[in-house]
């Protein structure tokens, strides 16, 4: 009977980033491991991020929505099913930005899910800055954290002082359990349930912490955060442009306030004929490194997004853009 895992995080708190170093880990401790993509919308872009996962021990698999919340809950109860039967010793799931943790436990208490898998750990990535939220990502950040076995914290620089460290885990723990008082969570976390380490820093003990620090029970006030809510993508295919120009423009689309609340811009930009570059960018930072993937195509994803001023920006640089607003690749 395969376990199953369950990676949360808010849009741009490094769930796919942490993910690369979890099933590494798990792959060189002997382990099959196969990795569930779920997303909304019609494209799930971080598939692509986790190809170079791909091996004899561990495998990507994909699901997506674009016609209906509930049409996605079923292939993603579909889905669980055959990976259960392909001999997988651990799943790993990393759900969307947005999502509302209810769709996996619901699925879980279901025949033959139930039967067919044991209860692994729940991980929450929480940025180590968290700022201010809406009401829908304090819901979220809820629905995201009270059944964690443990809180990760991300962005988390190399070498930062203790004290600093410190401070970090106590705005968090003070942020999260604030949120899970309001929401009426009967959760509550405490130091000890946080990991307060640089990433390029975990040891094989702290991995072996996190994945063996299961989920917890709890309950919270429910508030539906599904395709009427302000969170959105809008994409961009065939962008090419100098390296200089995306850094550029990235910069801008999280400067510029016409633009909304970006949150994160992510793809893949053409720089040269022969040369495309992977991007993953926050406000607070931007990676950009070459890749072999195959295809032009650039996300940006938000709160109230204002699709006249990002496409100012994106659009004379890019093939196609798609029309309106859509919680695609979130």
């Amino acid at each position: 009977m395969p376990q199953i895992d369950l990676i949360t995080g808010f849009l741009g708190a490094g769930k796919t980033t942490f993910i690369k170093k979890y099933v590494k880990f798990l792959v060189d401790q002997g382990a099959m491991v196969g990795i569930l993509e779920s997303d909304y919308g019609a494209i799930n872009i971080d598939l692509a991020f986790l190809q170079d996962l791909m091996g004899d021990n561990c495998d990507v698999e994909m699901v997506t929505g674009g016609d209906g919340i509930l049409s996605h809950r079923r292939r993603f109860q579909t889905k669980l099913i055959s990976m259960a039967m392909t001999g997988y010793d651990i799943v790993v799931v990393e759900p969307s930005g947005i999502y509302d943790t209810d769709e996996f436990f619901d699925a879980m208490a279901e025949e033959p899910i139930c039967d067919w898998y044991s209860p692994g750990c729940m991980i929450a990535i929480v940025d180590a800055d968290l700022g201010e939220l809406s009401e829908e990502s304090e819901y979220l950040l809820v629905s995201q954290t009270d059944n964690a076995g443990k809180i990760l914290l991300s962005h988390l620089e190399k070498g930062i002082p203790e004290e600093e460290k410190r401070q970090k885990v106590s705005n968090v723990l003070d942020r999260v359990n604030r949120a899970l008082e309001r929401f009426k969570s009967s959760r509550r976390f405490t130091e000890e349930d946080i990991v307060a380490v640089c990433w390029d820093e975990l040891t094989v003990g702290d991995m072996e912490t996190i994945g063996l620090c299961g989920m917890i029970p709890a309950n919270h006030v429910k508030l539906p955060v599904e395709r009427e809510s302000g969170y959105g993508s809008l994409f961009y295919y065939g962008t090419k442009m100098t390296e200089e120009e995306l850094r550029a423009r990235v910069k801008e689309t999280f400067s510029n306030p016409e633009c909304g609340n970006v949150i994160r811009v992510k793809g893949f930009v053409r720089t040269s004929p022969d040369t495309l570059m992977q991007i993953n960018a926050t406000a607070k930072e931007m990676q950009i490194e070459p890749t072999v993937f195959a295809r032009e195509v650039l996300i940006v994803t938000g709160e109230d997004l204002h699709r006249e001023a990002i496409d100012g920006i994106w659009a004379e640089a890019s093939e196609i853009i798609t029309p309106g607003n859509s919680t695609a690749g979130l």
